[in-house]
């Protein structure tokens, strides 16, 4: 798989990378020995940036990838975790902890869990409002000076807060929610990450799900996740759907699946754009990787935002008030 690099420090990774979050929660329960081996393929399809949190599945996460790359035949070269604290999960509550005083103990924890030395890309995953977020940045920034961490990034950040954190340390990502669905952030956020160099990093890549194609009514209403989501909501959903199958005629004529298009578009909005899909199935990690390999000329993406315009989408992400549910077994 080709390779893009993020930010001015040089972090490379594969031009898509892997959402770990499913393999822990949101979506029902997951079979570790599946994950493990749907890690295992995204690994052999050359992707290397595994995206996780300490709070998905209260620390289950990045459990599932220590193991999935301890037990992994053979090394695993070139392999980038990119983690985030922020969001603390006790039990069903769910609050918000960045204060500076606790982040290295977090990111201790979070390299126990993992069994690495270093993380390769830590993330403020949430900014916690009550406190500045100058000193939380100042913080993570000592994680780099004492070698615990090489990147950082943040996670759902306004483009003033990411020049405020890029004003204190060298921010390499930021993590944003960006898809065909929803485009919101090209007003604000992605240029202003673009004039500071920071690289891109979209997760929900395929709109939760839609945009893979394969989702239904009654798939919505299996998973309380995506329930909560008002575009997954009545006549939002409808007009939703009406518009992927718009999309289905366009990934056809030039040999891609409706998930495979999506990506592509993503990835030909810049090579600073690394998105991270999320799936628990190998099948279609092998799918989604292979959107690294399409070449959309600019007469496909006017065809793209011809049949789906960003205005033709229903609803308001709804994106904090989702429920990410504990793990399950």
């Amino acid at each position: 798989m080709q390779r893009r690099t993020l930010g001015s420090g040089g972090f490379r990774s594969s031009a898509i990378g892997l959402g770990c979050m499913g393999f822990s929660q949101g979506y029902g329960p997951a079979d570790d020995t599946d994950s493990i081996a749907a890690i295992h393929r995204a690994l052999d399809l050359g992707i290397t940036m595994l995206d996780t949190a300490m709070s998905y599945g209260q620390g289950h996460n990045e459990e599932l990838i220590a193991r999935a790359l301890a037990t992994r035949r053979g090394a695993a070269p070139g392999v980038q975790i990119a983690t985030k604290f922020g969001i603390v999960r006790d039990g069903g509550r769910v609050r918000l902890d960045a204060h500076p005083d606790r982040v290295r103990a977090y990111c201790v924890e979070s390299l126990t869990r993992l069994g690495v030395d270093v993380i390769d890309l830590y993330y403020l995953h949430r900014v916690d409002p009550s406190v500045p977020l100058a000193d939380t940045i100042g913080a993570m920034g000592k994680l780099v000076q004492d070698g615990l961490v090489r990147h950082l990034g943040v996670s759902e950040v306004t483009a003033g807060q990411l020049a405020q954190a890029a004003g204190v340390h060298q921010i390499t990502t930021v993590q944003l929610e960006w898809s065909l669905l929803w485009r919101e952030a090209e007003h604000d956020l992605v240029p202003a990450a673009r004039a500071l160099g920071i690289g891109l990093v979209p997760y929900s890549p395929l709109g939760r799900g839609l945009l893979s194609g394969v989702i239904d009514r009654a798939s919505v209403s299996a998973h309380a996740y995506r329930g909560a989501d008002q575009r997954f909501q009545g006549p939002n959903l409808e007009t939703n759907l009406q518009q992927v199958d718009a999309l289905r005629p366009l990934a056809a004529s030039v040999g891609l699946t409706p998930a495979q298009l999506a990506l592509a578009w993503l990835l030909a909005q810049g090579d600073d754009v690394v998105p991270i899909p999320g799936s628990r199935r190998a099948d279609r990690i092998a799918e989604t990787a292979a959107a690294a390999d399409a070449d959309l000329d600019p007469g496909d993406l006017r065809h793209i935002d011809l049949a789906a315009p960003p205005q033709a989408w229903a609803g308001d992400r709804n994106s904090f008030a989702a429920p990410e549910t504990a793990r399950s077994t």
